[in-house]
């Protein structure tokens, strides 16, 4: 994202002046939590002089809260390009490569950091921090043996937890998911209660095995005269979910949905989110729909606070043969071993479909399209899915691609996969035979935008995404014409629990907690 120009140019005190005075603006503006407006100022800065270090990380640290974290990697490069001592464009870089999962790339950047500053107590912390992530990681690598370890769902005893007495919630009818369950289920979740363990580990397992059965793109049918609902990212906003079902009815047989992704992370609510899917899929398979997100893999989990949120509300289960084993030599492997339910969700979510092919003329996926030109649909529905998401590639695209206005493509804001244009739009549509396509990944003031002469179709469904972005959210309703039908809503109370509460501890430290 930094600016090219001519190195050399001599700037005037006075230009260097009138740069100072708008970065001060800029900085009025991203304390406000404006990053739009802050974004604008500082490239504007950045123009009149850029020769400055500081323009170039502060842009950086206002792309990392836009999630452009592709961008902010540019401007930290830059930054100590321009100036190797300047210590905030290490402290960017490392963030940046923090929430894009890069541990071990954000770790060498807090050393230089603790190297600079051996007396800075935040610096040392954030190193320690990031060091026991990468530690930690090493470690399970190290004890890890891909062709012997059992899936945690077969090797769960789940008929051996005992229900106790004193439990007053839904019960599952021998085993089952029912209509009164799920009633019961929202009531609960409502009034900020959990579900059973039991019940939890059950429809875990039983979801799995379903997701496991099906294809990596999966065919979904609109009769004529019916209806269907596509929603975008929910991201742990459980009241706003209800919401939608108050708008647009409970999930049935004659009232389908599709849920595009990013169930979970950031929202504080996410258990209650993520629970509440899996049981309508259970209790109406063939008319609910549920396809992965970003968020729906491990190191976006660990970071934006569904594994805490897990963690808090259905404590370690253990597995007591591995327990034994393992947890007198060392107290983190008993960590790792008695995490059981978030390494079940990480079985679960690597089953997730990728895509959905509605009426066989519009594809859904959650990010977008690809780097490549031939990629049909045959292809998609045979990828090897049961994985975390590679760094590249068409799973990749998938998940993390973004539309953008001009034709072509280009690389992403985000630092993953790619952005695309109208042209790459209605070339992957013509090869396909497809109407359009609907995708999610990105926040709309609208909860939706329609782009690509009306053949890229956004829609987002967290209103006021994270209590600050002041959004709208949006789903999508159509009958089996496939015509596109937008609700917008704002966003209603939640209980005072803030989002990002469960979120790791390096990301309070740079502020995104």
């Amino acid at each position: 994202m930094a600016e090219s120009g001519e190195e050399n140019v001599e700037i005037s005190e006075a230009i260097k002046e009138e740069a100072e005075t708008v970065k001060a603006k800029a900085n009025e503006f991203f304390k406000d939590g404006d990053f739009v407006t802050a974004m604008e100022l500082y490239s504007h800065a950045i123009r009149l002089n850029p020769h400055c270090a500081v323009y170039y990380g502060n842009r950086s640290f206002c792309s990392i809260k836009l999630e452009n974290y592709g961008d902010a990697l540019t401007d930290a490069n830059k930054a100590l390009e321009l100036d190797k001592t300047y210590i905030k464009g290490y402290y960017r870089r490392a963030s940046a490569n923090m929430v894009l999962g890069k541990f071990k790339a954000s770790l060498k950047d807090y050393e230089t950091v603790v190297k600079f500053r051996p007396k800075d107590k935040d610096a040392k912390l954030k190193y320690t921090e990031c060091k026991k992530i990468v530690q930690k990681q090493a470690f399970e690598k190290a004890i890890a043996v891909d062709h012997e370890k059992k899936s945690l769902a077969e090797s769960l005893d789940v008929n051996s937890i005992a229900v106790d007495n004193s439990y007053d919630g839904p019960h599952l009818e021998d085993g089952k998911v029912t209509l009164d369950f799920v009633q019961q289920l929202l009531t609960r979740f409502k009034d900020q209660k959990k579900i059973h363990k039991k019940y939890a580990y059950t429809i875990l397992i039983d979801i799995k095995k379903y997701f496991q059965e099906v294809s990596s793109l999966c065919d979904i049918t609109v009769p004529e005269g019916n209806g269907f609902t596509v929603c975008g990212d929910i991201h742990g906003q459980f009241y706003d979910l209800l919401n939608i079902f108050e708008l647009n009815g409970l999930p049935s047989e004659e009232n389908p949905y599709l849920f595009n992704g990013d169930f979970v992370d950031r929202g504080s609510f996410s258990c209650e989110v993520i629970f509440t899917l899996f049981s309508f899929k259970l209790l109406y398979p063939n008319h609910f729909f549920m396809s992965r997100g970003n968020h729906e893999t491990s190191s976006m989990n660990q970071m934006y606070g569904f594994e805490g949120e897990v963690k808090s509300k259905y404590p370690f289960l253990c597995r007591q043969n591995e327990m034994n084993n393992y947890v007198v030599r060392n107290f983190l492997t008993y960590q790792i071993y008695s995490s059981d339910m978030i390494e079940l969700f990480t079985e679960v979510y690597n089953w997730l479909p990728l895509a959905h092919l509605i009426n066989s003329k519009v594809m859904v996926m959650h990010g977008g399209l690809f780097t490549r030109n031939d990629v049909t649909l045959d292809e998609i529905r045979k990828i090897d899915r049961n994985r975390q998401p590679p760094e590249q590639g068409v799973m990749c695209e998938l998940l993390w691609s973004d539309p953008q206005p001009q034709n072509g493509r280009s690389a992403s804001k985000r630092g993953v996969a790619i952005q695309f244009g109208p042209d790459v739009t209605n070339e992957f549509c013509s090869l396909n035979n497809l109407e359009y396509v609907i995708r999610s990944h990105e926040v709309k003031a609208e909860g939706y935008e329609v782009a690509h002469d009306g053949q890229c179709v956004t829609v987002f469904s967290a209103p006021n995404y994270c209590d600050q972005m002041g959004n709208k959210g949006a789903f999508i309703t159509m009958g089996s014409d496939l015509k596109p039908n937008f609700t917008t809503y704002d966003a209603v109370p939640h209980p005072n629990v803030k989002p990002m509460a469960y979120a790791n501890s390096l990301m309070s430290m740079f502020g995104f907690a």
